[in-house]
């Protein structure tokens, strides 16, 4: 029978709805005592991600997470509410099962607190809160005229801290105070960006489970912008941007060359099992290989595109591949990735195994390129498996180029087979 105390977890409940999340970049976890040593700290908007979720029931018991960043929403199923056998708390667990993340927190009073854990990383932790009932995402006043229009296309340099620099392009979208837009680069965007003008500065910020971003940045006498690029706890960068009605990144078919050489390679699929191009499975239809990591946001917007392209265009004379690379040297944890990501989004065509991030020159050389430019990368090859074109990066559905994108796809494969 269950004594009172475990009744009560039992009857307990995550309220539903609109919560408000924070990964505090700055800070190290604090441990909560109850009583005067508990240190309250002051929120710094300079170092904290804000995000917001919604929590929903599927039945009396059993929900799942949504995660909110500008229009988009991420369905988070993997959720779990339970008493923690060595703190006795309650305790949410919110894993990312396809990023090899997850949230550890325990709840009390429309509270969550706890850390954000990338486990792919050694000891990688950023302290987590949310409460509920809190729906807006960084704290200002809304209002419907503001004092810094930041509408439209900007020219953007980063500048990391080592010196080296990339370029993008930025695209906001604003209305009075709020604000939604990406940065597209020259190897893929950083997706849904959601935020706000604050008092003459603009903050963006998006926590997808992969990603934790945070934008900063202010409008100078020139009309120029100058700001600073979080990402995670670690990473840290300065940009300066301009407007523009140009795009001046590099074209993405054009970074990334091929040997000409045919493609002869092999990797083991999600099961271990060896699959090569040359099987007879492949026979006579032109290849699409995809370079990709399943840690990797970018690439699962280009799967979805792949999957919904070819469901809305059956091809039985096209086969897809895509060619995992990931972040663990251990084989077996990356096939389990690979299987998990298959699983997952539902992926009917092969998954294989190419290598580790880290050593990458076995790949490269099985799939005749000059390197790997950017996850994901397109490669697509006609019926003697001779790669024909090459498209580096991908800007996905959160940048005005997507829709140029579709359209440069269609016309890649009837040029394909018309070769």
């Amino acid at each position: 029978m269950l004594d009172a105390l475990n009744l009560i977890r039992l009857l307990k409940k995550i309220p539903p709805g609109i919560w408000r999340g924070e990964l505090l970049l700055d800070r190290t976890p604090v441990v909560k005592y109850g009583d005067d040593r508990d240190i309250v700290k002051k929120d710094d908007i300079e170092s904290t991600v804000p995000f917001n979720f919604e929590v929903v029931y599927d039945n009396d018991s059993t929900f799942h997470i949504v995660m909110h960043n500008g229009t988009e929403r991420i369905n988070v199923p993997d959720v779990q509410f339970k008493t923690d056998p060595y703190t006795n708390k309650d305790t949410v667990i919110i894993d990312f099962p396809i990023y090899d993340t997850q949230i550890r927190a325990i709840y009390e009073d429309g509270i969550m607190e706890g850390d954000w854990i990338v486990n792919y990383r050694d000891d990688y932790r950023i302290p987590f809160k949310a409460v509920h009932g809190k729906g807006h995402r960084f704290n200002g006043v809304k209002r419907e005229h503001s004092d810094m229009a930041v509408n439209g296309s900007w020219e953007t340099v980063f500048t990391e801290e080592d010196g080296n620099t990339f370029k993008a392009l930025g695209s906001f979208y604003q209305k009075g105070d709020s604000l939604t837009g990406t940065f597209q680069t020259e190897t893929g965007d950083f997706r849904y960006l959601e935020g706000m003008v604050i008092e003459g500065k603009m903050y963006l910020s998006v926590f997808d489970g992969s990603h934790a971003y945070l934008f900063i940045a202010k409008m100078l006498s020139d009309s120029t912008l100058t700001g600073t690029f979080r990402a995670g706890s670690k990473y840290k960068a300065t940009w300066e941007a301009k407007r523009t009605d140009k795009n001046s990144l590099a074209d993405a078919y054009s970074m990334t060359k091929t040997t000409g050489k045919p493609l002869s390679f092999t990797f083991p699929n999600q099961d271990g099992q060896p699959v090569s191009i040359t099987d007879q499975k492949f026979d006579d239809k032109y290849k699409i290989i995809q370079i990709m990591g399943t840690w990797c946001p970018n690439c699962m917007d280009e799967t979805v595109f792949l999957q919904d392209y070819f469901k809305n265009h059956p091809a039985d004379d096209i086969a897809v591949i895509s060619i995992g690379v990931e972040r663990y040297k251990d084989t077996l944890k990356s096939l389990s990735m690979l299987k998990k990501f298959k699983d997952r989004m539902h992926i009917d065509h092969d998954v294989l195994l190419g290598g580790y991030t880290g050593d990458r020159a076995s790949v490269v050389k099985a799939l005749e390129i000059d390197g790997i430019k950017s996850f994901p990368t397109l490669l697509f090859a006609d019926r003697n498996n001779k790669i024909v074109k090459i498209h580096t990066g991908f800007n996905g559905p959160a940048t005005p180029v997507y829709e140029d994108f579709k359209k440069e796809f269609t016309t890649i494969l009837e040029q394909l087979r018309k070769d």
